[in-house]
């Protein structure tokens, strides 16, 4: 039984959810906006302010840990550069959620996960 664990697996193991979860905000960050199911949306949510989080204060040190999660340098520096300063002022909810509706082929929840 899974008492009090929080992660959501997405029917994936261990390293095929890490890295697909990597690759999302990876992809948010990058266009700012992203089409996806609703479970992987709130499962990338966390992690994606998390990071924006961090990257609100521009050193090396949060370089580096922004590096171990996210694989592209673009979308680091892009953190740094660009999200980070603007949301200098802001104290947490980088991240919208909204529902599309249904996908056609399996009828899945889509949404839309942007940065507010």
């Amino acid at each position: 039984m899974r008492h009090r664990n929080v992660t959501k697996k997405l029917d994936r193991e261990k390293a095929p959810r890490q890295a697909m979860l990597e690759n999302l905000a990876t992809s948010l960050f990058l266009y700012e906006k992203i089409q996806t199911t609703e479970a992987k949306a709130k499962t990338v949510k966390p992690i994606a302010e998390k990071m924006i989080t961090r990257a609100k204060v521009k050193s090396v040190h949060n370089k580096q840990q922004l590096s171990r999660v996210i694989p592209d340098k673009k979308a680091v520096q892009k953190l740094l550069d660009v999200l980070g300063p603007r949301y200098k002022e802001r104290n947490g909810g980088y991240c919208r959620i909204i529902k599309i509706g249904p996908r056609l082929g399996d009828g899945a929840q889509m949404v839309q996960i942007e940065l507010v």
